[in-house]
């Protein structure tokens, strides 16, 4: 199956938050995204709120619920009790946790699956009892592809900043897929699915999921909205569709 496209609505609603007006609309341009034929959409909620809002969370739910019902809802970050909270209250499809600190500005590193394991396994037992999938953010070493299997997830998402760092030079982008794929077998032997994000653009998805053809998802927000500046959200989605291997 071709790899599925979640459009991240961060860096549309940082853009919003420059000013005390409603526009851009986080909703109206995930609207646009999904009728482009996203398969869902991405948000991290950060206790600060300095992009998405908490408050934005319900008004996506229904707009996926009402207008888009194939579509996915997925919330990332760090699982505090009030994160989980409001988890439990937008009922998305997949949650995301990621080991960010809240005053990161961007998440840069994966769970250490050994060393936080008992704090990860109640975690995911509990959003999977209300009806989520699980991905943990993951720095792609294979070695570590048996721990994160064993918090009882149903998917890690391959951090790709390093690969995403490599524009401009194809030995080390070279080097990072291969990085990447060698990380996508061992969670794949492990029963796990992949997921993928950070720094993703058009030029070096196709690459990455020639590498890894059972790449299930990709959240991609920075690079998409940069380029729908350009060429307007819908044309951009198609153009990471089409990057990410869909018929468009």
């Amino acid at each position: 199956m071709p790899t599925e496209l979640s459009v991240n609505l961060n860096a549309v609603a940082m853009l919003r938050n420059r000013r005390d007006l409603p526009w851009p609309s986080v909703t109206g341009l995930g609207r646009i995204a999904l009728e482009a034929g996203a398969h869902g959409l991405t948000v991290h909620p950060r206790p600060d709120q300095r992009h998405i809002r908490f408050s934005d969370l319900p008004e996506i739910r229904r707009l996926i619920d009402t207008e888009f019902p194939g579509a996915e809802f997925n919330i990332e970050g760090y699982p505090t009790p009030e994160f989980l909270e409001l988890v439990r209250a937008a009922r998305p499809e997949q949650v995301t946790l990621v080991p960010d600190d809240p005053s990161q500005p961007t998440s840069d590193h994966g769970w250490d699956f050994v060393a936080e394991a008992a704090f990860l396994k109640p975690i995911v037992t509990a959003l999977k009892g209300e009806g989520a999938r699980v991905s943990l953010f993951a720095d792609p070493e294979p070695e570590a592809m048996t721990a994160a299997a064993a918090t009882g997830c149903d998917r890690v998402e391959l951090y790709t900043g390093p690969y995403g760092a490599t524009h401009g030079d194809a030995d080390a982008a070279a080097r990072e897929i291969e990085r990447l794929g060698r990380a996508a077998d061992a969670a794949l032997a492990t029963g796990l699915g992949i997921n993928a994000g950070h720094d993703l653009t058009v030029a070096n998805l196709p690459a990455l999921v020639a590498r890894i053809p059972h790449l299930a998802e990709v959240s991609i927000g920075h690079g998409l909205t940069a380029d729908a500046l350009e060429h307007g959200m819908a044309e951009t989605v198609r153009r990471f569709r089409r990057a990410c291997g869909q018929s468009v």
